[in-house]
């Protein structure tokens, strides 16, 4: 690899950008780590913005080339990415639609786009490391989707993640909301693997860490996996986000936000109802 030739950003962007091998490669680095590199809306359009220029080549100012080849993203530290930023939910229909617009356009990119991830991926930040072509990670990565244990399925990062990986891998993440590590991306059939004697334990444990999410959220969130996965990629987010915003409205979801502010466990009430 040719040594970088040069790094600039503004003092006051959250992220950095450097160039690579002849100023062929873009590497975009999230830096926002007070946030622990939260997908905020500030982030989500400068990270936009950035695509969007590079996608137009004969019109790119960012860099005045015609030669880049890929885009790198990257992350500042050993958090990847945190997901959306919780106090702006407030603004959820924006932050879908921000966030649709950037994961779809990364597929619609005429170039390569690089995840390069050496921390944890969680929620929104996993979405974007699914929705990118290329995922190169580090062994001790995390990849997480989270959104039950505070009563808000994860649907809108289930979408590319049931795209990348097979559904028992995926389901696992979205119901149990635990982490996977990357070498568990290679698995095929089942979800896990473990030792003969462990079987029972493992089965007894899944169905533990599923129980105790809202029973509520885990029935929206398994009827909106399996419902989305027969969608095409627009309608799906489309979907995904009128899900998430009802979802946002039910009392558990409320409640799973709440407590997790307060830094609390949640009371789910395990029910449909919705303020």
């Amino acid at each position: 690899m040719n040594v970088l030739r040069r790094s600039f950003c503004s003092a006051s962007s959250l992220l950095g950008r450097e160039l690579y091998q002849g100023e062929s490669v873009v590497r975009l680095i999230i830096k926002d780590p007070k946030r622990r590199n939260a997908l905020s809306l500030a982030m989500m359009e400068e990270l936009a913005r950035d695509l969007e220029g590079l996608n137009e080549i004969p019109k790119v100012v960012l860099i005045h080339s015609l030669q880049v080849r890929s885009v790198i993203i990257a992350s500042g530290s050993k958090v990847f990415s945190s997901g959306h930023d919780l106090t702006e939910l407030d603004l959820h229909r924006k932050i879908f639609e921000r966030c649709f617009h950037l994961m779809t356009l990364i597929r619609r990119m005429q170039i390569p786009v690089i995840a390069e991830v050496n921390g944890i991926a969680a929620a929104a930040g996993c979405q974007l490391v699914a929705s990118c072509d290329v995922v190169v990670a580090s062994e001790t990565s995390k990849f997480l989707v989270p959104g039950q244990k505070v009563g808000l399925f994860c649907s809108t990062p289930g979408i590319p993640l049931a795209r990348a990986v097979p559904h028992k891998i995926a389901l696992d993440m979205l119901l149990t909301g635990e982490p996977i590590d990357a070498h568990s991306v290679s698995y095929g059939l089942v979800s896990r693997v473990v030792p003969e004697n462990e079987v029972k334990f493992e089965a007894l444990k899944v169905a533990e860490q599923i129980g105790r999410h809202s029973r509520s959220v885990t029935a929206l969130g398994k009827a909106f996996f399996y419902s989305q996965t027969e969608l095409g990629l627009s309608d799906a987010y489309r979907y995904g986000g009128e899900v998430m915003t009802g979802n946002l409205k039910m009392k558990d979801a409320q409640e799973g936000i709440k407590a997790f502010m307060e830094k609390r466990k949640p009371e789910f009430k395990h029910t449909d109802e919705k303020y």
